[in-house]
């Protein structure tokens, strides 16, 4: 069972390279990432039930709705995730590849369900949302950028930016929700342990954000 949804969850798959299905690890070797990633979006229509396949959807039209740059989504994605998954690698831009992420989860939603219609957006922008969500992944920034930075990436790319800096521009300009989610799959990435009052922030963040109970704390590391 998982708790994560939208980029979260798909964020999820890909960082646990070793447990895609066959079809998606050939297809990844063998077509690249964002051929994978559209496989894996498939999936996620089929796997998650609403409202959580909804939130695929959601999730990539906050993006797109932003006036984030380009670069800012790709280094928010690819610090969360394994960077075998980074669209860049076939020279497909953030934004290029969000739309196909798009196109795919809409037709396969549509094929479930032929009178489908996309929910709206609902990104979170409440100021005191926002903040809160700057104030309790701040903690946490210098660990997560010493963790991305030192960390062993096989075959890497270049990120144009900070982690921990677009992460935060994905709070307080596209939604606060999913920024968090992105920051919580880093965490848990790199293993970051975290405990006392840190720990006891992100997990009510969380019930403020109405994430299920349980939610933040799987998967985080002790001290």
């Amino acid at each position: 069972m998982t708790y994560q949804t939208g980029l979260a969850w798909l964020s999820e798959q890909c960082d646990d390279l070793a447990g895609l299905p066959p079809a998606e690890m050939d297809c990844l070797i063998e077509r690249g990432p964002v051929s994978a990633i559209l496989l894996i979006t498939e999936r996620s229509v089929r796997e998650l039930g609403h409202p959580a396949s909804l939130q695929l959807g959601r999730d990539v039209r906050r993006l797109l709705d932003s006036g984030l740059a380009d670069d800012t989504i790709r280094t928010a994605w690819v610090g969360s995730t394994d960077h075998a998954v980074d669209p860049t690698k076939q020279e497909v831009g953030a934004r290029e590849w969000l739309d196909r992420v798009e196109s795919t989860w809409l037709a396969a939603e549509s094929d479930r369900d032929p009178g489908f219609t996309p929910p709206a957006a609902e990104p979170v922008t409440d100021e005191a949302l926002c903040a809160a969500a700057i104030r309790a992944i701040a903690p946490v920034a210098a660990a997560l950028t010493r963790a991305h930075e030192e960390g062993e990436v096989f075959n890497p790319l270049p990120l144009p930016a900070p982690l921990v800096p677009a992460l935060e521009q994905v709070i307080t300009r596209a939604c606060a929700d999913l920024g968090f989610r992105l920051f919580l799959r880093a965490v848990k990435r790199y293993a970051l342990p975290l405990d006392g009052p840190c720990r006891a922030a992100l997990v009510a963040l969380g019930e403020r954000l109405s994430h299920p109970e349980g939610a933040v704390d799987l998967g985080l590391q002790r001290d």
